[in-house]
């Protein structure tokens, strides 16, 4: 394969839409096999797609284009009032930067999420393959932000690192924690990570306008969304 051929795009049978109970979902998928996709993996990120497991995708519905993909430009975020409140009160809360992968601590968490969040969704339950499958990937530069209280593991931010951005994949954290708000802590620590490591951006993956499971993305201003092939910022 000659290295200025373009990746493949295969395109996913319908299925069931993970945010509307009554839509068909489709996605457009990078060659998963093709060796050169870790190199196409930042572009990829600033035109849409998103990563699961060893998969890059984004969607392609016939006629619904709700899903929006966006990010925060770091040096213009400034946390709001409530945002400033959550830092204030996790300062207790450490971020430790590890290697990804399953170990007896994090999996145990990650069940509890999604035993507690996720209940019927068909994500609970899950087998130890399940976690590696879905938040890992063999290819990509993956770090697993560990925040702790006291040494004690209270939330993970999967996030993949490029040499221009972070992408926020997936955050699980402990259910019984709510006061300590742990999903805005994760996006503010990966925030607070992008700007010390001198990155752009972070990628917050798709939003949804006035879906109450992605309209929090948001509150984290200004944010950008990506519309007709362009970055434009929100509201702007």
């Amino acid at each position: 394969m000659s290295r200025s051929e373009p990746l493949r795009l295969y395109l996913t049978h319908a299925h069931a839409c993970g945010y509307y109970d009554d839509r068909q979902a489709r996605d457009l998928v990078l060659d998963p096999h093709d060796p050169r996709l870790p190199l196409a993996y930042p572009s990829a990120l600033a035109q849409g797609f998103r990563r699961s497991g060893g998969h890059v995708y984004r969607p392609h519905c016939a006629g619904c284009s709700a899903c929006v993909p966006v990010r925060i430009r770091v040096a213009d975020f400034v946390p709001n009032r409530n945002q400033r409140r959550c830092l204030a009160r996790n300062a207790d809360v450490t971020l430790v930067e590890t290697a990804p992968g399953h170990t007896a601590e994090r999996f145990a968490l990650y069940t509890r999420y999604l035993a507690a969040r996720h209940a019927g969704g068909g994500m609970d339950d899950p087998a130890p393959g399940d976690f590696d499958a879905f938040l890992a990937s063999g290819w990509q530069t993956t770090r697993f932000l560990e925040l702790r209280e006291a040494g004690r593991l209270v939330a993970v931010a999967v996030t993949d690192a490029t040499p221009d951005a972070l992408s926020a994949v997936y955050t699980f954290f402990d259910p019984d924690l709510a006061a300590r708000s742990l999903g805005t802590l994760a996006i503010l620590r990966q925030v607070e990570h992008a700007r010390a490591t001198g990155r752009t951006f972070v990628y917050l993956g798709f939003w949804i306008r006035a879906h109450p499971k992605m309209d929090y993305k948001t509150r984290y201003r200004p944010l950008e969304m990506l519309e007709g092939g362009h970055w434009r910022r929100m509201g702007g």
